[in-house]
């Protein structure tokens, strides 16, 4: 009804106007030419009527007064087709429904002037066509593959949540490591009205393979060719994209366009920026037959359901085997046989302008294209050197670029209201966990940790590394925060087995420690080490979740649970291998206890052997672990046996035990409700000792403590005490929990903790 009013205010408003301009048009030029009668006077000199200024300046304002009649009568004319517009659009309105609320329609490029109701044929708000209703969701294909591509994909997925206002199902045809990165990514982001799906793109090699390509994509940019056999047969359209695209704009205008497909149009796309199809580009150059300058398919929208009734599978095959009889190979991938079929059957092309695609690669045409428009929408990278390409604004484009790159993605968490979504059983369920915490309770914020879910991006850098085929294999487990990555380097240095590491950082800290990462000879020469990132959220240092996400995802028999500011003796990796041979830790429950010592020095000369570190210990210059400070937590461990030990030997657990063990990899996770500081090693040992595990200590094993400055968390532990009864509080439950599982042999650690 509200639309209905509007309506015909607007078309009385324009009926108005409409028979009351050419009156008061005659009227302004009738009263400008006159002034109570006489001609107007602009100065004293021009007042001669028979002087030659006044003659100039006579002609001068009937010239500009027959420029504005001209200019009435246009807009007269304009309104007069509006008026007609509004009349269509109120009968339609009348006859329709009025309850669905619409995206606006692509447009021009100028998005403001568009919202304004200035851009010729939308020039109103009504003129634009219902074309995306508010709760429609926006189907997306991305073809994404390996380490390095899933980060790209997570700057492209949150330029477009940024924008966006409807529900997005993302289509990912992605090989196995692109598809656990991903999906643990999206299920720990719980973006709501957010769907993914994976295709597994290893299965897809077959359809594409017998295709020479010399593209640096691979085989995989050539699978876009075969999404109409791949997506879901009810599926009728979809937005393609490469994963070197940055959205600045809302996805749903682009979603919009397919409603302006007419006849057999079922590609959209924009015309190449460069001249690569021209075949001018260097001399013998021959490129693929294309249509001028052919079309660049970073950006495609396709009409599946009427691609897949024009048997396009059949169209592209053919095409292609009769390219490569005298072409032999692909050169830009699947954008070469999509311009030689456009070429054969230039009917199938919905020409996109060009800020759907603004491309990024040297020497193209793209500064045209944003010289012409005011808003730009899609900035492509397409080019090998990405953000290194030469282009006079490239420092605009790589700001916009690194906006999202940088962006906290936790702030993407939004609800689309009014738009139903589909039930998330691990949403519903945190939501309920979180609603039965009692938020007057004075460790609230320690409880809630317990239940916070992390966004975690696995292997955020390369990782490539082959467990030993003798089942004795070893990874170092540890987490880290961004004030302790100068040990990276060091411990690369001491240990040369894996590594699993779980670093704690923002998105922002993330691409600092990307940059460091690239920039350092030492981790650039280590594919065996993994970086899973957990985004920050929350108060607290979540040290047990970390360390669980760096366990979860090792790949060896057995791990090495330490901490980053430890550096493992010279040979640590071969000693403990023998090791685990050497006690059976295949066929028993045994944790190897590695013993710890630490230096107050910054500048240390690491001993060699366990000779040398007895002498530097007898020095001074090295202490046992917490000597000084928390002696319990590793007096177990028998320093004064281990100085003259030559085999493993036997020790018992006691209260505040916390070694650093060597384990299998099937050992109980952390604990998750101790955060921050304290007792987050202790109760994993209990746990160990709860299950019957046998400690051992290794003889000639060592590992030494780096100086640093205090944690964030140890200094809150020191200075606040209610943070020191809340931990005692969480110790006091854990053991009651332990209780309730392990029964009357879990009664010795309540005993044990009273006569601590």
């Amino acid at each position: 009804m509200l639309g209905i009013c509007r309506g015909r205010r607007k078309f009385l408003a324009a009926s108005l106007t409409v028979l009351c301009i050419p009156a008061i048009t005659w009227l302004y030029l009738f009263a400008g030419s006159l002034e109570d009668g006489k001609p107007v006077s602009l100065s004293p000199l021009e007042s001669q009527p028979h002087s030659p200024r006044y003659a100039a300046a006579g002609q001068r304002e009937r010239e500009s007064l027959e420029v504005r009649v001209r200019e009435v009568e246009e807009e007269n004319r304009a309104l007069r087709r509006q008026l007609s517009l509004a009349q269509g659009r109120g009968s339609a309105h009348r006859h329709g429904n009025h309850s669905k609320t619409y995206s606006v329609e692509e447009g021009t490029g100028d998005s403001e002037n568009l919202r304004a109701g200035i851009v010729a044929g939308n020039s109103s708000e009504c003129g634009q066509q219902p074309v995306v209703e508010k709760c429609e969701t926006i189907h997306v294909a991305i073809v994404c593959a390996g380490y390095n591509a899933s980060r790209d994909v997570v700057t492209l997925v949150k330029s477009v949540l940024f924008h966006r206002r409807n529900p997005l199902h993302f289509h990912l045809v992605a090989d196995s490591i692109a598809e656990q990165i991903l999906a643990t990514l999206f299920q720990t982001w719980m973006v709501p009205a957010v769907r993914v799906d994976f295709y597994n793109a290893d299965e897809l090699k077959s359809e594409v393979s017998w295709i020479p390509n010399k593209h640096y994509s691979g085989i995989y940019g050539l699978m876009k060719l075969v999404l109409t056999k791949t997506l879901p047969a009810n599926l009728e359209r979809v937005i393609v994209l490469d994963t070197d695209i940055t959205f600045a704009t809302d996805i749903a205008e682009l979603w919009a366009v397919f409603h302006k497909f007419k006849g057999q149009q079922v590609l959209g796309l924009v015309e190449n920026q460069s001249d690569w199809y021209l075949g001018n580009l260097w001399k013998n150059h021959r490129p693929w037959p294309a249509l001028g300058r052919g079309y660049n398919t970073g950006v495609i929208l396709l009409l599946l359901d009427k691609l897949r009734k024009m048997k396009w599978e059949q169209m592209w095959r053919l095409t292609a085997e009769r390219e490569l009889m005298g072409m032999l190979s692909t050169s830009l991938a699947d954008q070469d046989i999509f311009n030689a079929v456009i070429k054969q059957n230039p009917f199938l092309v919905y020409p996109l302008p060009c800020f759907w695609n603004v491309q990024l690669s040297d020497h193209t045409r793209s500064e045209q294209c944003y010289r012409d428009v005011s808003d730009l929408k899609v900035i492509h990278w397409n080019s090998p050197k990405k953000l290194r390409v030469k282009n006079k604004h490239v420092e605009f484009f790589r700001n916009l670029y690194l906006t999202f790159l940088e962006y906290d993605g936790n702030l993407l968490r939004r609800e689309l209201f009014g738009c139903p979504s589909e039930a998330d059983v691990n949403s519903e369920n945190l939501q309920k966990q979180l609603s039965e915490l009692d938020e007057d309770d004075l460790c609230y914020e320690f409880r809630r940790e317990r239940f916070t879910v992390h966004r975690t991006h696995l292997y955020f850098l390369h990782y490539e590394y082959e467990p030993a085929s003798d089942n004795t294999d070893v990874t170092l487990v540890a987490q880290l925060s961004m004030d302790r990555l100068q040990m990276l380097e060091a411990i690369c240095k001491h240990w040369e087995g894996p590594i699993s590491l779980a670093l704690y950082l923002s998105d922002a800290e993330a691409q600092q420690f990307l940059r460091y990462a690239q920039g350092s000879e030492v981790l650039m020469s280590r594919h065996n080490v993994a970086y899973h990132i957990v985004y920050k959220e929350g108060q607290f240092y979540p040290v047990n979740l970390l360390r669980n996400v760096a366990m979860k995802h090792v790949g060896t028999p057995y791990m090495f649970l330490s901490d980053i500011d430890f550096l493992p003796m010279y040979g640590l990796y071969e000693y403990l291998r023998k090791s685990v041979i050497q006690l059976d830790l295949a066929n028993t429950k045994k944790a190897m206890i590695v013993p710890a010592f630490e230096t107050l020095r910054y500048r240390l000369s690491f001993p060699k052997s366990k000779a040398e570190l007895l002498s530097m210990l007898d020095m001074g210059t090295l202490f046992t672990f917490r000597y000084h400070v928390w002696t319990k937590g590793h007096a177990p461990t028998n320093f004064a046996k281990w100085r003259t030990a030559t085999t493993p030997y036997r020790v018992e657990w006691e209260a505040d035990f916390e070694p650093y063990v060597v384990v299998r990899r099937d050992c109980p996770e952390y604990d998750r409700r101790f955060v921050g500081f304290g007792w987050n090693k202790v109760a994993h040992i209990m746990e160990l000792d709860a299950q019957e595990y046998e400690f051992i200590v290794l003889p000639n094993a060592y590992m030494i403590h780096m100086p640093h400055a205090p944690s964030f968390d140890i200094t809150k532990f020191r200075s606040n005490k209610q943070y020191r009864i809340c931990l005692k509080t969480l110790k006091e439950e854990f053991q009651q929990d332990m209780s309730r599982r392990y029964g009357f042999a879990a009664l010795k650690y309540l005993t044990a903790e009273n006569n601590s």
